[in-house]
């Protein structure tokens, strides 16, 4: 077999040399345009869990890797006048140059030729004379350029500057740097790499950037600029120059690794940002999913690279994600700079969704607890709790945790009255120890119903019923319960979803909407409202949220998410009128507010409402976007909302949300900070630890949970037992079981 690899680095080296191990007889030649050693960057980190896959691939460079190694367990955070550190985390770091060095002559003791100052200028001609192409040519990739149509590149270049610089400093931790200067905020993530230097690099947004003077500055200005600035964290030290110049950092995704014999490796295929220091792990990564896939289907080159893309994209998914998030954290830094220092490093440390409180708990109990008494005086409380646990009051009414029951729609009403199911299914979870139990959507008319099962709330049958379950859980619990009042517009006349989810053959209603376009191309068409619709729907809010009133809830949701009939307003892709209430977003919103301003008008208590924040498409401004949400959330906080209820998606089927853990919260972080306004986070919200999370983090004020709940009603009440939390309201009918 004969396999040439494009690029020097760690991916092609490593491939290169676990290739040739395993199968001896193939003729592999790596292909470097720049001199041994020339390399970008400094320093490299690796986990624990990454050491374990290089000992297993090939022991004797994991052994010299190894011994080349910094260690370290401790980050050190400086941010507002203070150091702050966090321990328990395990890092090792080596110099770029060192492990580059590492892995050829591995290279070279198994028989790969090395060619260096050997750039391919016909990589056509390298396809035909060779079975195996591997191009692992980095971020410019030019094999990836030249098969675009095939690779379908995605690059997507982010708001900030960074330059990487060495260091003389040394260093003992991870540690980042948080400076405000007169042109904006500076970052430095900076680590050891070995004993007497280390990784420094300088991150800002890109206007900070140019208001510094920075892009007229040369590498060796720009490193005495930066040495200037952070004089006081590097004590006198010298930063290093190799090829820092400041750069874009790009997400890079492809559609497809693979075009006939040719595959992308590490950073040519994908990128991670460099703050959860994985781009090197991922491409060692790939250098061992891909050798193992060559081995296993050998002579089969298509079906080789099949099997290594099935086998890593998943992987490589995730951890994209979470730099992602991290990336955008990072972006987005400066909108934490109010948090006092423990809170700002919890929330740095959770950034990526990857660390919770519990793991973080794990690692450093009393940094940990040093953030709970913090978030406890902050939060008003008088004694410490895990975040999940401390009360949470709007408008005069105390929630006695930040756990809520989301509304979760459940088709078994009766001519819109709840019955027996919703008595035990809310009831159940209101002892179950959620601070907030919310009704499902509960609509203000017949018309305004998903399905036939759904409930309703406009006649004195329905009250009562309601009335009923309100009561037990006020009797019967600390919880507080809410009522989230809707009209389903053009998503309405279904069926149950186990009864098809699509528009009824038999019985049907017609459906209303802000313009005659249906939902679905093959669904009924909604009628585009009159102005006289909209005052009846108004006045059907109003009668709603006075019979909730008069059925004792303590608080009202208007739904304004998900693609119903208040949100499709807000949305150009479900809101094409051409009249006072379409077109701009200040008319796109008139409708929702006026019902908002009818509402607030006779609702005196807590009123919240859930807003899709985005319509997720990955034209940013297509749809819906989250700069019009923070627009729309603003008018909704001076209309008198109390509580901003951040969900996403709905209003088209062609959104296409990322799902994951805790994957809205960042929608609800922005306008939380943004706007300053209580925000309920809600979706892939698994339980009170990632409540923790998120409260202690400061992202948002309450974790609304769904389908965990669904698994477990009494979810609050257990882990409160485990947890050991002194200060939760046990029901005394339950008391035996706690814990003390």
């Amino acid at each position: 077999m004969k396999i040439a690899c494009i690029g020097g680095g760690p991916a092609s080296l490593y491939f290169a040399l676990l290739a040739k191990k395993r199968l001896p007889s193939a003729e592999i030649d790596v292909y470097e345009q720049n001199k041994p050693d020339d390399t970008f960057g400094w320093g490299v980190v690796f986990s624990d869990e990454t050491l374990g896959k290089f000992g297993d691939a090939d022991a004797e460079s994991y052994a010299e890797i190894r011994r080349n190694f910094a260690y370290w367990t401790d980050i050190d955070t400086f941010y507002g006048g203070a150091k702050t550190v966090s321990t328990g985390h395990g890092f090792c770091g080596l110099a770029r140059v060192k492990l580059l060095q590492i892995l050829h002559d591995r290279c070279i003791q198994v028989g790969v030729r090395v060619h260096y100052q050997h750039p391919i200028e016909d990589i056509d001609g390298l396809k035909k004379t060779h079975d195996l192409v591997v191009a692992a040519d980095g971020v410019n990739s030019k094999v990836r350029d030249r098969f675009a149509a095939s690779f379908q590149p995605d690059l997507d270049w982010r708001k900030c500057k960074f330059a990487w610089f060495g260091t003389t400093k040394r260093m003992t931790a991870f540690t980042f740097v948080f400076l405000p200067t007169q042109w904006g905020l500076f970052q430095v993530h900076a680590y050891p790499f070995d004993s007497t230097r280390g990784t420094w690099i300088v991150e800002c947004r890109e206007e900070t950037w140019r208001k510094a003077g920075l892009d007229k500055l040369d590498e060796q200005a720009s490193a005495r600029f930066c040495e200037e600035l952070f004089a006081e964290h590097l004590a006198g030290e010298k930063l290093l120059i190799n090829r820092s110049i400041w750069r874009t950092f790009p997400t890079i995704r492809c559609g497809s690794w693979r075009h006939e014999n040719v595959v992308l490796l590490g950073d040519a295929a994908h990128t991670a940002h460099f703050s959860i220091g994985s781009g090197t792990k991922l491409a060692m990564e790939d250098s061992i999913a891909l050798a193992d896939a060559v081995v296993a289907n050998s002579g089969d080159v298509p079906a080789a690279l099949a099997a290594y893309e099935d086998a890593r994209r998943i992987d490589v998914l995730k951890v994209q994600r979470a730099a992602q998030t991290s990336l955008e954290w990072f972006e987005n830094s400066e909108r934490y700079l109010g948090q006092s220092p423990e809170r700002f490093v919890f929330n740095l440390m959770t950034r990526s969704k990857r660390i919770t409180y519990d793991n973080l708990r794990l690692r450093d109990p009393e940094f940990v607890a040093r953030v709970e008494a913090v978030v406890a005086r902050e939060e008003g409380s008088d004694r410490a709790a895990e975040p999940a646990f401390l009360p949470f009051e709007t408008r005069g009414l105390r929630l006695p945790n930040r756990v809520v029951v989301s509304p979760m729609c459940q088709y078994s009403a009766v001519e819109g009255t709840p019955t027996d199911w919703h008595f035990v299914h809310l009831g159940s979870r209101a002892v179950g120890g959620a601070g907030l139990v919310f009704t499902e959507m509960t609509n203000v008319s017949p018309e305004g119903r998903i399905s036939p099962g759904c409930a309703g709330i406009w006649n004195d049958e329905q009250q009562h019923a309601w009335a009923r379950i309100v009561a037990f859980v006020h009797e019967h619990s600390a919880a507080k319960i809410g009522l989230q009042l809707a009209h389903a517009g053009r998503k309405g006349s279904c069926s149950r979803p186990w009864e098809g989810d699509a528009p009824l053959t038999e019985g049907g209603w017609q459906t209303l909407g802000p313009s005659a376009d249906p939902f679905r191309a093959d669904w009924p068409a909604p009628r585009a409202m009159t102005e006289g619709d909209m005052a009846v729907v108004r006045e059907q809010f109003v009668a709603g949220a006075r019979r909730a009133l008069a059925a004792g809830f303590d608080v009202l949701e208007l739904h304004m998410a998900h693609g119903y009939l208040l949100s499709s307003f807000l949305s150009p892709l479900s809101n094409r009128r051409t009249d006072a209430w379409g077109g701009s977003l200040e008319n796109r919103m008139r409708f929702p507010l006026e019902v908002i301003a009818a509402v607030r008008a006779v609702w005196t208590r807590p009123l919240f409402v859930r807003l899709s924040a985005t319509d997720w498409f990955d034209d940013e401004d297509r749809g819906f976007t989250l700069d019009e949400a923070v627009q729309v959330a603003r008018a909704l906080r001076e209309a008198g909302v109390d509580v901003l209820d951040v969900s996403s998606a709905g209003n088209v089927p062609e959104s296409k949300p990322q799902y994951g853990r805790m994957y809205q919260v960042p929608f609800a972080d922005r306008i939380r900070h943004e706007v300053g306004m209580p925000v309920m986070a809600v979706g892939g919200i698994a339980g009170v630890d990632h409540v923790n999370t998120i409260v202690a983090a400061g992202r948002a004020d309450l974790g609304a949970i769904a389908r965990a709940h669904l698994a477990d009603p009494y979810l609050t009440l257990r882990e409160a037992n485990e947890r050991r939390v002194e200060t939760f309201a046990w029901p005394p009918q339950y008391l035996a079981a706690r814990r003390g």
